[in-house]
């Protein structure tokens, strides 16, 4: 048996204005989970299409069980036994698990019809070894939670007999309890001898479950140790090629007056009686668990879903936000927490999604004013470090960390007084995660006023002023920075149903 079952050696992959990935190399051995991290940008999308055969390198070689291999397809990648799963799950909702399981492979039987009975008994199989007997093989897809529809992606890996398993950002969207159980299966798979890469920006989640961890910055490798031999500070300098003493650089504003008050929101099964007030020059942070009703909070402000009752006053005027282009007019700015989904036009290029919200502003009579919106576009990719080879760049084609940064310029490009931030880290690299929060200081700084949703607590602690809990879609407990209540035990509590005194 060969030591490595994939080995990557001085590969090279290069586009157009960019070398994406440069001699790169890497070692994954059979029955070991492999971490691999890097700043957005640092290469490991690159590396996973390679790996996948999505990308074809100009240069270097690729080896699976000591063979060496040339992939031009997915499907040459596949029948040598790589799969992934990747952070956007690839299921059909409408058709069955067993169907999504069997995608793109049609098992027949003597009569050349599909063998659904041997595809339910394989799939129910892979998913009984995967601690998940209990999903049904005939349910819709759709109708399973995200935690268990990724099971049903690495199920799919199983039953191709796949030796190793990319994993790219697989906790991304799960809760607590999810995590935990994707974290089982995941050891399950490497005690059969499935090799696992398992590409995180959560470092905590690196420290409990992997063996050994690979480093990528600027497309090239920088470091592959044993876990056991590394911390969190060496992994981070290894990333972005210098300490970061703070991983919270928390300023604070000058606290004004209120910009936004909330008085007894409702909304039939999602939202019971909210209210809050935020102000100008500080971060209120909304906490809580999966479902708590944060976001749904969020969206009833914003005008995207409609309240049963309720008053909202935006510095101290009684409004009627019944859509987001009303929010907007009245000063408000919405980041996502679905950047793809509805924070960028992920098909038009860099300067258009900077300019979109806001496309008044860059009017010269009846037209746009193309160079105000090119030396506008120029300076959020400075300031903002986006990386992209030009405003033009098409947004789809960048990083998830360099896709939240063009999301972000889009809103502070608006001239908008409150900024609602809706996971805004959630999937980028500690380099970025900096960037966002000077963003943030930034905007406090100058009299803004600034609602943050996290399911971060150590980025509610480091960043906040005040925290608001939430659970089941009503308000449990308020917590100012200066309370002895300010810490992740009580917020925790709080956020369980606890009374904090």
């Amino acid at each position: 048996m060969a030591e490595y079952v994939v080995e990557l050696k001085h590969v090279t992959k290069k586009f157009p204005g960019v070398v994406a990935m440069r001699d790169m190399h890497i070692q994954i051995k059979p029955g070991e989970i492999h971490g691999l991290v890097g700043e957005n940008g640092a290469g490991k999308s690159t590396l996973i299409k390679v790996l996948t055969g999505i990308h074809i390198p100009e240069e270097g070689e690729i080896y699976v069980d000591g063979a060496r291999v040339n992939f031009r397809n997915p499907v040459q990648a596949m029948e040598a036994g790589i799969a992934c799963v990747y952070q956007e799950l690839n299921i059909v909702p409408m058709l069955p698990v067993v169907d999504n399981v069997f995608m793109g492979r049609r098992p027949t039987n003597r009569f050349g019809l599909l063998d659904y009975p041997q595809m339910h008994r394989i799939a129910h199989e892979a998913l009984s070894t995967l601690g998940h007997a209990e999903i049904n093989t005939k349910m819709e897809c759709g109708k399973l939670g995200i935690g268990l529809q990724q099971m049903v992606e690495i199920a799919k890996a199983v039953t191709q007999d796949a030796r190793l398993i990319i994993m790219d950002e697989p906790t991304s969207s799960l809760g607590e309890q999810e995590v935990k159980h994707l974290m089982d299966t995941v050891r399950r798979l490497r005690d059969r001898g499935i090799a696992i890469l398992f590409v995180s920006h959560k470092l905590d989640e690196l420290f409990e479950l992997c063996d050994r961890v690979t480093v990528m910055r600027d497309g090239e490798h920088v470091l592959t140790d044993d876990i056991t031999n590394l911390d969190e500070d060496k992994l981070i300098q290894g990333m972005v090629g210098r300490s970061l003493d703070n991983q919270y650089p928390k300023e604070f504003g000058v606290k004004g007056s209120c910009y936004l008050k909330a008085v007894g929101l409702n909304q039939a099964g999602v939202l019971r009686d909210v209210s809050f007030e935020a102000y100008s020059g500080e971060v209120l942070a909304f906490a809580g668990l999966v479902g708590a009703g944060r976001t749904e909070t969020m969206r009833a402000v914003f005008g995207a879903d409609k309240l049963d009752s309720g008053d909202l006053y935006i510095k101290g005027e009684k409004v009627n936000i019944k859509n987001p282009g009303e929010a907007i007019r009245r000063g408000i700015a919405f980041l996502t927490e679905d950047r793809k989904g509805q924070g960028l036009v992920l098909s038009l290029p860099v300067r258009q999604n900077l300019t979109m919200a806001n496309m008044k502003k860059y009017r010269r009579g009846p037209l746009l004013n193309h160079h105000h919106i090119r030396q506008v576009s120029e300076d959020n990719v400075r300031t903002l470090r986006i990386k992209t080879p030009s405003i033009n760049e098409v947004v789809v084609q960048l990083s998830g960390g360099n896709q939240q940064k063009v999301v972000i310029g889009k809103w502070t490009n608006c001239d908008a007084d409150i900024f609602i931030f809706d996971e805004p880290t959630r999937g980028i690299d500690v380099g970025a995660k900096i960037e966002v929060y000077n963003v943030m200081n930034r905007l406090v700084k100058e009299g803004k006023c600034l609602i943050m949703v996290s399911s971060e607590l150590p980025e509610v602690l480091g960043m906040a002023d005040r925290v608001i809990v939430m659970r089941e879609g009503r308000v449990m407990a308020e917590i100012a920075r200066d309370s002895d209540h300010f810490n992740q035990h009580d917020i925790m509590k709080a956020a369980w149903g606890g009374e904090i005194a």
